[in-house]
């Protein structure tokens, strides 16, 4: 079949176009968002990195909806939603946290620029798989949210020694196939995963107000959001194999 182009779509208006466009526009403003968190990180202002990370999810959750209702795939076929939106996952998901978690500290100095160096390979390696997500839409391995990961180890703090070795798991992680809830894809409970991400998103904005000084009960609630999201398709799946 013959590679569509944008005149091969006749009844496609300037204006739809464009529109059409804007979408991709919008995406890659993600980019944007990973330079000024670097920027923040570089000058170790982790709580401002984090809330421009934090902006990049919402277009990164945004734009999949827009790109759908404007038709972007048929009004602008010479641009690649799917590679721009890989891209730019790659640098706000990826990059800026690994900077991150690798400048910060928080590691074993030896340690910190292997471990660095690892979440970056991984990072890519994991975007490039294309069984990383299961036929039901969870993710398959840890699924290179190294943003998430990044800001639970500023919020617990754990000794260096503790969080290299977390660190190290997750990596190994990325390649071993359980899977890991997708929060919007993901059909099965859908209204408590969407429920729970609502709560973590107001948690998280006080946690970064207040510049991850906040009390337990807080920091125990996005523990156990975040237990639910890595366990429960397999805490699901342990139930059904004992009922059977």
């Amino acid at each position: 079949m013959d590679q569509i182009t944008e005149q091969d779509s006749p009844t496609a208006s300037p204006v739809m176009r464009a529109a059409a466009f804007s979408v991709h526009v919008f995406t890659a403003l993600g980019a944007g968002l990973a330079l000024l968190a670097l920027l923040e990180a570089v000058r170790e202002h982790w709580a401002a990195m984090f809330a421009w990370l934090g902006v990049a999810l919402v277009v990164d959750a945004l734009d999949g909806p827009m790109a759908r209702r404007l038709d972007v795939v048929r009004l602008q076929p010479n641009w690649s939603g799917d590679v721009l939106d890989l891209v730019v996952d790659f640098v706000t998901y990826v990059f800026v946290p690994a900077f991150a978690i690798t400048a910060s500290g928080l590691l074993l100095p030896v340690a910190a620029p292997l471990l660095g160096a690892g979440i970056a390979v991984t990072g890519a390696l994991y975007f490039a798989d294309r069984r990383m997500k299961a036929a039901d839409n969870h993710f398959r391995g840890f699924p290179g949210l190294w943003n998430i990961a990044a800001f639970y180890l500023f919020l617990l703090h754990p000794a260096p020694v503790t969080a290299s070795l977390a660190v190290l798991v997750l990596i190994v992680l990325t390649f071993v196939p359980f899977h890991v809830v997708h929060p919007i894809r993901v059909i099965r409970l859908r209204w408590l995963t969407l429920s729970l991400m609502a709560v973590w998103a107001v948690l998280a904005v006080v946690v970064l107000a207040r510049d991850f000084d906040v009390a337990t009960p807080i920091t125990a609630a996005l523990c156990a959001i975040a237990a639910y999201v890595v366990a429960s398709d397999a805490a699901i799946r342990l139930l059904r194999s004992v009922k059977a």
